[in-house]
Parts: C-alpha cells; structure tokens; sequence
C-alpha cells in the first residue's frame, strides 16, 4: 500500500503535522507538505472558449505524486471551521484537473483510493470541526473515494495537540482499522 500524506498545515512541526505523523506512524508515507508549493487559485473557465488553460505552478507535480497512491490522509488546521486555504487551493483546481487530457483518468482514479482526514482546531473541535468532515465527505463521494475515517484534535499553540490524549491515540489506531491495511 502507497500512502501519501496532503498535509496543508501552515506552520512547519505544529499541531497539524503532529497528528498526521502519528496517523501515519509504522507507515511508509509520502508526506506532501502543500506550504512548500506554489498553488494557484482556480480560475473557472469551464465555460469559457477553450476551457482551462495551463497554470505555471507546482499543483500538477502534486497531482501526478498522489495518483500512484492507495491512501490519501488530508491533514489540515481548522481554520474558519473549515480546511486550510492551502489545501482548499489544492482541492479546488481538481476541478480543472477532471477536464484536463493529461489527465483523462483522474475521477476514475482518486475513486481508487481510500481518503481519511486528520484536522487540529483551537476551539471545540470535536464539534466545530465536524462541518469541515461533512466537506470532505462530499468531495469524496463526488469524487468516489471511500472515506474511511477521521481524528479532530485539539491545539492551538504549537504542541497543544500532544495534551489531547484522545486524538492521538485515535490517530494511532486510525489506518490500522482499514480493511485494506
């Protein structure tokens, strides 16, 4: 199994990156850290003459990085009770990814996959966290890719997340529990 981590945490080593380590802990995992990236927002041209054009930037590289995958964790801060704006850059430009020709099996190939989600928020987000995993559950049955699971952790400042206990022993056993592991 070929795993792959799209981690859209902001701050190198913070709570993000904490809770998507241990996810993935025993694992070998390709950690995709989306803040080292140039991403460009989406331009919709969908219904344009001519349709999308090509973005000089890195979302492509990262594409063709996740197709090979089999897991596909997306880890990201709560922001706003919601992802990150770096992995929402990411997720958005699917949509010109699913008209692209050199892509012409991308659908059909992220439904291959299994996607589980690990987010860190400040504020209740065992709670407030839970609009942003109804998002992904809709990204990921438009796309077909079976969500297996989740962990919302609690932190704010750098390092809060090693106090919520119950997040990382959640995370530790989360790909454990796939069927597919």
């Amino acid at each position: 199994m070929k795993i792959a981590v799209i981690n859209g945490g902001t701050r190198s080593g913070g709570n993000t990156d904490i809770l998507a380590d241990k996810a993935v802990q025993g694992f070998d995992a390709e950690h995709i850290h989306l803040r080292k990236y140039r991403i460009q927002p989406i331009e919709d041209l969908r219904h344009a003459q001519g349709g999308f054009r090509p973005v000089q930037d890195d979302c492509d590289s990262i594409i063709e990085r996740i197709l090979p995958c089999d897991i596909l964790v997306f880890a990201t801060p709560i922001y706003w009770f919601g992802m990150s704006g770096t992995l929402k850059l990411f997720i958005d430009r699917w949509s010109q990814t699913l008209r692209d020709p050199r892509f012409p099996d991308f659908k059909q190939q992220m439904s291959a996959k299994q996607a589980y989600v690990t987010a860190v928020g400040g504020d209740n987000p065992k709670l407030k966290g839970l609009p942003l995993i109804q998002q992904f559950e809709h990204i990921f049955h438009f796309m077909g890719m079976p969500f297996k699971g989740y962990v919302l952790g609690e932190g704010n400042r750098p390092g809060d997340i090693l106090h919520d206990h119950q997040a990382l022993n959640a995370a530790s056993s989360l790909l454990k529990r796939s069927d597919a592991l």
